[in-house]
């Protein structure tokens, strides 16, 4: 049984790099990493089964890709403190010739990393790809994704999710980061997309809520409801409704933050609200 405190605990201790990160170069994007801190902390310590060590093969392990790579802190946060890389170069971020950049990339090989994402829109078609080549390599594994609510604004995404179910690639998870929010406002302000849930379902996914996205315990039980509806003959897409800015009371439901850093005395204000819990880098 997972221990629920000890995720929790290390999800405080992902906001803090998170705000630590992105003050220090006074850079990045805040918002969105914190909204999905529970998220991939639930991911990496419980969901996927991994391989020790890393290779881009990725052969006999559960794969992730990250497509709106905007919210690169919290997963190199959590890559870090999985065991990727040292969780000291996490005071690297940013910084020219650093491995840990704005967006994440594979040049320099960064454990962890198996695609560079920072144009939106292009991680439903590589996950799906990984997902087939799974297929012809007999691998029962499975293929994870998380995408942005307002990323689905892209119109490659939709021609993968209709190749996606049209060629049954059913062992994928597709989860969509549903915080409402996206850089200049509301998705709702910016361009409506009405019913996600009802889009997927026409494009033949099987669709799930985890309608308390910032819950350790729902996220675990909700993925794990996902993972027992592959390979049914459908992909699957999990709608992970969440917050912005999740844990630091000034940067939640507004897209302000989407990608803006906190001077000095906000900087202290988020850590008072996040008690260090594992020690900082």
């Amino acid at each position: 049984m997972p221990n629920i405190q000890q995720l929790e605990d290390l999800t405080t201790q992902v906001r803090r790099d998170i705000l630590r990160m992105v003050h220090k170069v006074n850079s990045g994007h805040p918002g969105g990493s914190l909204g999905c801190a529970e998220f991939f902390v639930s991911l990496y310590k419980e969901i996927m089964e991994r391989n020790e060590g890393f290779d881009m093969d990725g052969k006999g392990e559960d794969l992730f890709f990250l497509s709106n790579g905007h919210i690169s802190p919290v997963f190199y946060s959590v890559l870090a403190r999985s065991g990727y890389f040292p969780v000291n170069e996490l005071n690297t971020f940013r910084l020219i010739d650093s491995r840990l950049q704005g967006h994440p990339t594979t040049h320099e090989g960064l454990p962890g990393v198996r695609i560079a994402s920072g144009s939106l829109g292009q991680g439903m078609s590589v996950a799906i790809g990984a997902a087939q080549a799974k297929k012809l390599n007999n691998d029962s594994h499975i293929v994870y994704s998380l995408h942005g609510d307002g990323e689905l604004q892209e119109g490659q995404n939709w021609e993968a999710i209709m190749y996606a179910s049209a060629k049954k690639v059913d062992n994928l998870i597709s989860t969509i980061d549903l915080n409402k929010q996206q850089i200049d406002g509301s998705t709702d302000d910016v361009l409506p997309m009405g019913s996600i849930k009802a889009k997927f379902e026409a494009f033949g996914w099987t669709v799930l809520d985890i309608e308390k996205g910032n819950n350790i315990e729902a996220i675990l039980n909700g993925m794990a409801e996902a993972k027992s509806l592959t390979g049914k003959g459908k992909p699957v897409c999990v709608l992970l409704h969440t917050v912005m800015g999740n844990g630091v009371d000034f940067m939640m439901h507004t897209h302000a933050w989407h990608g803006k850093a906190p001077n000095d005395d906000q900087l202290a204000v988020g850590l008072a609200q996040n008690a260090e819990t594992l020690g900082d880098y």
